[in-house]
């Protein structure tokens, strides 16, 4: 696991969309790391056997879902940092079909709000 370039991490603090998670709405952010409730930023995005450091491809994720992130939690994780990237995000990643997984995902679980 790589940490978060300080620059970007300083970003993300200041944005209104990592203070609770991105699934549940819910959360805190707190050093407790029992805290169940606790938002941990999720690297959903491996490309190339490596994290993807861009602020799309980061997610706010509560413990305990974070720690279980199989099936259909991962699934709209996915479906989450599809939505948020722009078609120029995408096409650098070209190779992974992610535009195409993004308009799958969004004929299950609808258009991602704005």
């Amino acid at each position: 696991m790589t940490k978060i370039p300080p620059k970007l991490r300083a970003e993300m603090e200041k944005d209104p969309f990592y203070q609770k998670c991105c699934l549940t709405g819910r959360g805190i952010k707190t050093e407790n790391r029992f805290n169940m409730e606790r938002i941990e930023w999720h690297h959903n995005l491996i490309y190339a056997g490596k994290q993807v450091q861009e602020k799309w491809a980061i997610l706010p994720i509560v413990k305990r879902l974070h720690d279980k992130m199989v099936g259909e939690t991962k699934e709209r994780c996915d479906w989450i940092m599809l939505n948020r990237a722009t078609e120029e995000d995408l096409a650098r990643f070209d190779r992974a079909n992610l535009k195409a997984k993004r308009d799958a995902l969004n004929k299950k679980y609808g258009p991602w709000p704005t």
